[in-house]
């Protein structure tokens, strides 16, 4: 018995004629195209482009029995398997033909016409999808006819932004009202997501990772740029004179945002204002490489509590031999805010020899520590950056003020 063989589908036939045509200029060299032609050819690939990824969307929306017949979980994963491509491709794809299938038939047809490329296809159905499930449908095709226009003149980037807003080109009555009502389920589903958990790596490093709402990450941003700006060379440099990767910059400002924060204004925790102590042994503290502890928390090196012990977040508590109290830093023994003003006033930048870091972006820094009994007075107080601060705690660098009142540091040999 002879099976028939059904006719070649006229999709089909069109796809294996662009084909062969391709075959035909595979050897073609178009350095040898006049200009103007060369630009022409440029546009009509853009257009031929959309329109075959139009043609590959409205078959891949209805080929579930390609993947039936194998087995496939779908059309994506049987595609994937013949053709190599990478599989989340496929598969946002498949969600944009399904998407026009259904529901989109406008921005398909623009797509036919080769006025709208796969991208902002995909942009266009998302804004579509974002408006409001209650939304009255002729304002609904409203925005997708408003969309499509558009898609002639803004590229995917600009178009994302005007879909965000299309109810305020098209419904300017009901767009305040929707936009607040999104919002406000965004606000609750950020508040649901929020989370922050830290693990500790066993490296001298904690890594932190968190879910924040988009609000709290901008201040969070605003902060920590105010301390990982460029315009700040307090150590942001590489060894080559290279600024630090932007993410460096950024871990290191999120520390020093730590330590400008001001306990008092913490909620009481453990029956005090939030605030660090620091235990070290008296022993230790005369070492030049002593060891510290933070309560509840890492080790540090007596340089580093010396150097912490500079601000008013950091309690110093220091220990006998049988791990008495000797001495339990008090706030008095910190710069008060009077006078750090009058250190602003007598140096508008950080004093260290060559470095200009504003003032106000300073530390105040006890040139005789408090380990060796320095009073907190103007007399005993260098206005040093973050970066020159941690060199006057750093056991590798000698420091010295010259006459003119600014202060030297010199390596160890």
């Amino acid at each position: 018995m002879t099976t028939l063989q059904q006719p070649q589908h006229p999709v089909l036939g069109a796809v294996v004629a662009i084909t062969a045509s391709l075959e035909q200029v595979a050897g073609a060299n178009p350095a040898f195209m006049a200009t103007d032609q060369k630009a022409a050819t440029l546009l009509e690939i853009a257009r031929a482009k959309a329109q075959l990824a139009e043609l590959e969307l409205r078959v891949l929306a209805v080929a579930d029995d390609v993947a039936a017949d194998s087995a496939a979980r779908d059309v994506a994963a049987w595609l994937h398997h013949h053709t190599h491509q990478r599989p989340e491709t496929l598969r946002a794809d498949l969600r944009l033909a399904e998407a026009l299938d259904r529901s989109y038939t406008l921005v398909a047809e623009a797509m036919r016409r080769g006025d709208c490329n796969p991208a902002q296809a995909q942009v266009i159905v998302a804004a579509l999808d974002d408006l409001p499930r209650d939304l009255d449908p002729e304002i609904k095709t409203k925005a997708e006819e408003a969309l499509v226009a558009y898609a002639t003149e803004f590229d995917p980037t600009r178009l994302r932004r005007l879909g965000r807003r299309i109810l305020d080109l098209i419904a300017p009555e009901i767009a305040e009202a929707e936009e607040a009502k999104r919002l406000a389920a965004e606000e609750a589903h950020a508040r649901k997501k929020t989370r922050l958990a830290m693990r500790r790596l066993g490296d001298g490093t904690t890594r932190i990772s968190a879910v924040l709402p988009d609000a709290a990450a901008d201040r969070l941003a605003t902060n920590l740029e105010a301390f990982a700006s460029p315009r700040r060379d307090d150590g942001t440099r590489t060894e080559t004179g290279e600024y630090l990767p932007y993410d460096h910059r950024l871990g290191r400002a999120f520390c020093q945002l730590l330590e400008t924060l001001d306990p008092a204004r913490l909620p009481i925790h453990g029956g005090d204002a939030t605030t660090v102590i620091v235990t070290i042994d008296i022993d230790q503290l005369r070492k030049q490489a002593g060891v510290a502890q933070v309560l509840g928390g890492a080790p540090i090196t007596a340089a580093e509590a010396r150097r912490l012990a500079c601000t008013a977040n950091i309690l110093p508590a220091v220990l006998g031999s049988d791990s008495e109290v000797l001495d339990l830093g008090r706030k008095e023994r910190f710069f008060t805010a009077a006078q750090r003003r009058a250190l602003l006033l007598r140096s508008a930048t950080c004093e260290a020899e060559g470095c200009d870091i504003p003032g106000t972006w300073a530390e105040a820094h006890h040139w005789i520590a408090w380990t060796q009994d320095g009073a907190t007075d103007l007399d005993n107080a260098a206005l040093l950056c973050s970066h020159h601060h941690h060199r006057a705690h750093d056991t590798a660098y000698l420091h010295e003020r010259l006459p003119n009142g600014d202060v030297r540091f010199i390596r160890r040999t």
